[in-house]
């Protein structure tokens, strides 16, 4: 799967582009999307205007990790993975007995940004098995992305040449595509628009950047890891009709 999406709607982690950039040679984000789709004939791909455009293939999709696609309300999600507790979070957010991991995925979502009662780091705890996902809200311009506390789905963001946010389940396809300015996405993590890098599974601690070397002693995209040492600003609770649910994830 891929996800590509400009710098005017999304930046990553500063730390995500190698300080190399001068002798890196990475695409363009469009490039980028070019060279994926041209890879294999049945790859769909998901035109979203200005701000990027998002793919995958089903001829490669993993056994253990299926990879599911939907769009609902402007909302499109990419899911790959399996959840156990599928039952429990379709009561949860009143959906039908069809209802798979990505048609969940969504309604959580959609569920923190119209007025959540949750924190969203709950909210991805509350996915239990395992799993990566991209949400892209083209009404918001609103990026929600995660993977799961063990790591179980490969995942790795980057950025083009052109400073787009590139994220995909392929490491190789990325390193052709983002040179050194490519990390695995860190575990029990989510990236959001309004919140940036955090981690679910320690909220209340910010994440650092840890330098990243390849085997040529060349510095990459850095790795992140919670720093125990520094704690998040705790945010003032939202009250009232106005208040916007949406800037807390």
């Amino acid at each position: 799967m891929l996800t590509v999406l400009k710098r005017y709607v999304v930046q990553g982690p500063k730390e995500l582009t190698s300080p190399n950039v001068e002798s890196d040679h990475r695409k363009n984000g469009i490039d980028l999307v070019d060279s994926f789709v041209s890879a294999d004939s049945g790859t769909i791909c998901i035109n979203l205007g200005d701000a990027g455009a998002m793919a995958y293939t089903q001829s490669r999709k993993p056994l253990f990790t299926p990879r599911s696609f939907r769009a609902v309300d402007d909302m499109f999600c990419i899911f790959e993975g399996v959840l156990g507790n599928v039952a429990v979070l379709r009561q949860r957010y009143g959906l039908n007995k069809s209802a798979n991991e990505v048609s969940i995925v969504i309604e959580a979502y959609r569920t923190l940004r119209d007025r959540g009662p949750y924190p969203a780091d709950q909210v991805i705890r509350e996915l239990s098995g395992k799993f990566a996902f991209v949400l892209y809200d083209c009404a918001s311009q609103a990026l929600f992305t995660a993977i799961d506390a063990d790591g179980s789905v490969p995942f790795f963001w980057g950025t083009s040449a052109d400073g787009c946010l590139v994220l995909s389940d392929d490491p190789n396809f990325l390193k052709e595509g983002c040179g050194k300015s490519f990390a695995p996405f860190p575990r029990g993590c989510f990236f959001s628009t309004s919140g940036g890098l955090q981690s679910f599974e320690h909220p209340l601690y910010k994440l650092m950047p840890m330098p990243r070397v390849d085997s040529k002693g060349q510095m990459c995209g850095a790795n992140f890891k919670v720093d125990v040492f520094a704690k998040r600003q705790a945010s003032m609770p939202r009250v009232g009709s106005e208040a916007n649910w949406a800037n807390a994830f």
